[in-house]
């Protein structure tokens, strides 16, 4: 009796699970049983192990975040769940503002987490934390065994709270552990300086895409006073991206006016973005690398398509598709990868890249100077300036 009676509940958990899963699809429950019976009875199945062998009792809302979890993240390495912690952290970063250590990360290559550069006066950079650097632990969590949304979760708290992060440096070959207190973190996506003993030479950096972007970017040309300088130099290096339409914001101030980028979804209907800022018509030229990607590959696309401006560095990283985030109940959310994008050619660059106008690598050991503070600039950057020279000569 009692082995009925664990049947039927965890037929009612199984069938409480799949409803939770097929919300918003176009399957009826009766539908999904009728044309799924073996993967519902193997459902079925694994529920009914779980409640009657498991040794303790997970409750049923663990058991459906456990199913969605898995269900999503099978999709590709970019669709995602995020339980109420992760959520409200992708929510923060988007918006700009955050408790954490002052990190801007490269989660385009899902097998690491690479610093793209410490945050100006943050824990992280006073302690000496370095573009290019790999987060291996954080307090005792292996970074590789968790996803990226949960590892930056977890490097993200509240503020005054401590933690442990272990860091391998590629350039040096080591492993060290690092100590920090977490603080407020406010996060400016973009930063100019002129160019040290360039006085005729901005230098701008992008380090990703949130909500503001594109207006901090249209801020930045206004208080400068951007007709002072003969050029601009805009670093992408190091920008995982973010927002598609902060994106065709900062597009639209490079490029003539035009198509930025094609939206193109799971049926083949295109959304075509267009111009949405006044184009700056100045001579500039754009920094990339391995890490440059998404967001910040349709700005470097459209450049280049347009041949407004000279791409310097290394090819992009390749990740011409769109994420979109759907809430589920206030509290969690789900990313999916729901659309790709193409150049104004109509190129698709996803897995791909975005090869330079002119190929420069970094030599060995060489450390990439994010808005240097002295005229000493790494191998792109003096290229960058040699490209630059020729144009406004």
């Amino acid at each position: 009796m009692s082995n009925q009676v664990n049947w039927k509940r965890a037929f009612k958990q199984a069938v409480a699970v799949g409803l939770i899963l097929c919300i918003g699809g176009v399957f009826l429950v009766s539908g999904f049983i009728v044309a799924n019976h073996n993967n519902l009875g193997r459902l079925i199945r694994v529920v009914y192990l779980i409640d009657s062998q498991y040794l303790n009792k997970p409750p049923l809302t663990k058991l459906v975040d456990g199913a969605i979890e898995g269900m999503v993240s099978s999709l590709d390495t970019y669709s995602s769940f995020q339980d109420a912690e992760e959520n409200k952290t992708l929510m923060n970063s988007i918006k700009g503002s955050f408790g954490g250590i002052g990190v801007s990360l490269s989660t385009a290559d899902p097998t690491q987490l690479v610093v793209m550069r410490p945050i100006k006066g943050s824990p992280a950079d006073r302690a000496g934390v370095e573009a290019g650097d790999v987060i291996l632990k954080i307090d005792k969590t292996d970074v590789s065994t968790i996803s990226q949304d949960q590892a930056v979760a977890i490097l993200r708290g509240e503020v005054g709270t401590k933690v442990t992060v272990g860091i391998y440096r590629p350039k040096t070959k080591k492993d060290f552990s690092l100590n920090l207190i977490r603080e407020n973190i406010n996060v400016p996506t973009v930063d100019e300086i002129t160019l040290p003993g360039r006085p005729d030479i901005a230098l701008i950096d992008i380090s990703s895409f949130s909500l503001r972007t594109g207006d901090e970017l249209e801020k930045i040309f206004s208080d400068i006073n951007i007709d002072k300088y003969k050029g601009l130099i805009i670093d992408l290096r190091y920008n995982p991206g973010g927002e598609v339409k902060a994106a065709v914001k900062v597009a639209s101030l490079l490029v003539p006016q035009g198509n930025i980028v094609y939206i193109v979804n799971k049926n083949g209907e295109v959304d075509t973005e267009r111009s949405t800022a006044q184009y700056i018509n100045k001579p500039f030229v754009i920094l990339t690398n391995e890490y440059t990607a998404s967001a910040a590959e349709i700005v470097s696309g459209a450049v280049k398509d347009y041949g407004s401006g000279t791409l310097v560095g290394t090819k992009t990283y390749g990740k011409g598709v769109v994420q979109t985030v759907f809430p589920l109940d206030g509290s969690t959310s789900v990313k999916l990868t729901t659309d790709k994008y193409l150049t104004p050619k109509k190129n698709d660059i996803h897995k791909k890249g975005i090869e330079p106008d002119i190929k420069v690598e970094l030599k060995t050991d060489e450390k990439p100077t994010i808005l240097p503070d002295k005229p000493v600039f790494d191998s792109q950057l003096s290229k960058a300036i040699e490209v630059l020279d020729q144009k406004i000569k």
